[in-house]
């Protein structure tokens, strides 16, 4: 395996390229490039300004070319981030945070493409991803490389990852095998349909989730009524915004909510204790990820929209 060296911020640094803050930490390794963030409770963050706000959740750049991004999260351990190969494949390795010898030693892994096709080879077997489709890979592989069919036209891989304790099985999933749910309605706009690809019931995961919920044209709300589930969090990570348009992500408690305003394949991580709901000025799509000692994805605690403050 080959030696890297690590490029770190002091705690007290702000690198202003990449928003991290003095709560933060930066490192670069080759091709990965990883943030650590520590978490926040809601008496803190209700304190924060527009800036250091999004310093803490917005996770600005997902995709870059030739790289993996990633954020270590300190809720639930929750790691987010992307790999976008172009003219060569990426190695997922092991980042120092982990202390451990390979990525997934303790880990599972969700990755969705939202980009052209590619192909992620887990341990010497290859599985070809098209756009919007899926693959879990289970605690213990030791090797998981990303590739793009075409690099005129690069997959993007969206990845989502947290602790595991015991070693599922890696499963490719599509589209037409998620559990399909449709919600709300034009009048209220926010028609939306939800693909919930790597849950229970699709596929066999020790805590993490993860689905795709596409709105229809003419709606714009998300996740609305909104809700809170205090025993897990969960990252939205935002795409087919088109352009000159933006998201207005809103999170904070049900009644000291805040704003934090997205762009196209951008992604924000949201506490247990917040709520995470979005209004478009378009429609778009969104990549939801959840990970705690919770997996019923009905158990919520929901707010009436006239309760919100």
């Amino acid at each position: 395996m080959i030696k890297c060296s690590y490029l770190s911020l002091s705690p007290f640094e702000v690198d202003a390229k990449s928003g991290v803050n003095a709560n933060n930490q930066l490192y670069k390794r080759m091709s990965i490039h990883y943030e650590s963030r520590y978490a926040l409770g809601p008496t803190e963050t209700k304190h924060l300004d527009t800036t250091t706000l999004r310093q803490h959740f917005l996770i600005e750049t997902v995709f870059t070319d030739g790289e993996i991004q990633l954020v270590y999260t300190h809720y639930d351990r929750y790691i987010a981030g992307g790999a976008k190969p172009v003219d060569k494949p990426l190695r997922l390795e092991t980042i120092d945070a982990l202390k451990a010898p390979y990525f997934l030693e303790r880990r599972e892994l969700g990755i969705i493409n939202v980009g052209g096709n590619g192909r992620v080879t887990v341990d010497g077997t290859v599985y070809t991803l098209g756009f919007k489709e899926a693959l879990y890979v289970g605690k213990g592989s030791e090797e998981v490389v990303f590739s793009s069919d075409d690099r005129a036209n690069p997959a993007k891989f969206y990845l989502s990852s947290a602790p595991a304790h015991h070693a599922y099985p890696t499963k490719k999933v599509t589209k037409a095998d998620a559990e399909v749910v449709e919600l709300g309605s034009l009048e209220t706009a926010n028609h939306r349909v939800i693909n919930k690809l790597l849950v229970a019931g699709v596929v066999d995961t020790c805590q993490l989730q993860m689905g795709m919920t596409e709105l229809k044209a003419g709606s714009v709300w998300n996740t609305m009524p909104a809700h809170t589930h205090d025993r897990r969090m969960e990252v939205y990570f935002y795409f087919e915004v088109p352009e000159g348009q933006s998201v207005s992500h809103f999170m904070g408690q049900p009644q000291e909510t805040r704003h934090i305003w997205m762009q196209n394949e951008q992604a924000v991580i949201s506490p247990p204790w917040s709520v995470h709901a979005g209004a478009g000025t378009s429609n778009y799509t969104f990549i939801w990820g959840m990970a705690g000692e919770n997996m019923d994805y009905g158990d919520m605690d929901g707010c009436a929209i006239t309760e919100l403050k």
